[in-house]
């Protein structure tokens, strides 16, 4: 019987590069910024890596469809190395793919790099006819800020929700994430916005503006891990180690039925109950230190409030608004800006979430840190509310 990866992976190693609009860097030079962050973090030599997972979705036109450019960049000659793919969860799937292989026992030290372009490819964050150096984007799916506005109006309806509250819990998550980014010195957003001019800007989709969606970024993300017998053996004292790492993936049931009411996302209440198993968390809202969440848009924060059950159903507009996801609230969420300000470039955004995780749990974080922070939440959601993924990481202090 499966008994999960609590405690069987540490990591020894992470890095990530300043996300933004990096017209001075190529995608290769993006992964060599994040990679040699995590090589000297680690304290350990190329050579030792036996085996490597990439994560890219849509940065063909720079680094093609395999993992080639990634071995290239980073000089790993010889071993195993995968290109990963899964939409927004691209990220964490490449974790997932080197924790799991350590954890299996089939190599002593993985690593795991996510990376994106995405202002190279001509996306501008909305479905047009032309992308410039892009490939069709899902075309399919259509714009996403409607698909998550539509997720707010089955939130709205399902918890009776006014029009006016809605709007300002939007705004103040928006807002939270904003005053964030301004003590994350790697953030591509590092400007404080005021209430007024989230609630005053241009409308998207109905109820999302302008400031409740997250922009276009460039960046990279790394991580090295390997068995806590070996982090000992190398010397790390403090060490962090992977409790979960659970992944769940639509089979377009939502799409397709009647009983989804389009107030929540499944596949993310899914990934959090194995999650939580897994990690042995029984309450989250008093054993979470903090959470990276999927903010593409603000309601899509909002309503991960409960499906990662730390708000009741029907609360998360309350929390927001009493501050419970602020810095210092309960369960501060977004510490480092969120995909909002930090940034998202798509194959990335995991990586990075995971990144200031494994930063706070070791007292790394500068002004941004939150004291005692002992487990650490990462989710991505990829796709659309009606038909996606929902991945979710777990981090803690071993021992």
């Amino acid at each position: 019987m499966a008994t999960g990866i609590k405690d069987k992976v540490a990591i020894i190693g992470m890095g990530c590069s300043k996300f933004g609009e990096r017209w001075d860097a190529g995608t290769d030079d993006l992964m060599v910024e994040a990679f040699e962050e995590a090589l000297a973090d680690a304290g350990i030599e190329r050579g030792q890596i036996d085996a490597a997972w990439y994560g890219s979705a849509l940065d063909n036109a720079n680094v093609g469809n395999s993992a080639i450019p990634a071995s290239t960049a980073l000089r790993l000659d010889g071993i195993p190395f995968s290109r990963m793919e899964n939409m927004c969860a691209t990220g964490t799937e490449a974790l997932r793919g080197a924790v799991y292989a350590v954890a299996a026992g089939a190599c002593d030290i993985a690593l795991a790099i996510g990376a994106e372009k995405l202002k190279d490819t001509g996306f501008g964050g909305l479905p047009n006819g032309f992308k410039g150096t892009f490939n069709d984007l899902w075309l399919t799916i259509g714009s996403a800020p409607a698909g998550f506005a539509q997720l707010a109006a089955g939130y709205r309806t399902k918890h009776q929700v006014s029009k006016e509250d809605l709007k300002r819990a939007l705004a103040h998550v928006s807002w939270k994430s904003h005053q964030n980014g301004t003590l994350s010195p790697k953030a591509h957003l590092q400007k404080a916005v005021d209430m007024d001019t989230i609630l005053g800007a241009p409308m998207i989709a109905d109820p999302l503006g302008l400031y409740d969606c997250c922009g276009v970024s460039d960046g990279a993300a790394c991580a090295i891990v390997t068995t806590p017998e070996i982090a000992r053996a190398l010397g790390k004292k403090e060490m962090v180690t992977v409790k979960a790492l659970q992944l769940s993936i639509s089979s377009g049931i939502e799409s397709t039925t009647d009983k989804w009411d389009g107030s929540q996302v499944w596949n993310t209440r899914r990934a959090a109950k194995k999650a939580y198993e897994e990690a042995g968390i029984t309450n989250p809202r008093e054993q979470l230190s903090l959470m990276e969440v999927h903010d593409c848009f603000s309601i899509t924060e909002l309503v991960t409030m409960e499906d990662l059950f730390v708000s009741a159903e029907g609360e998360a507009v309350k929390d927001v608004l009493d501050g419970f996801y602020d810095r210092d609230g309960g369960v501060p969420c977004q510490v480092d800006g969120g995909l909002k300000c930090f940034g998202h470039p798509i194959g990335a955004s995991g990586l990075r979430m995971a990144y200031e995780n494994y930063t706070q749990l070791l007292g790394r974080a500068g002004a941004r840190q939150i004291e005692g922070a002992s487990m650490g939440l990462s989710h991505n959601l990829g796709g659309v509310p009606y038909q996606g993924i929902a991945a979710i990481s777990i981090l803690g202090l071993h021992g």
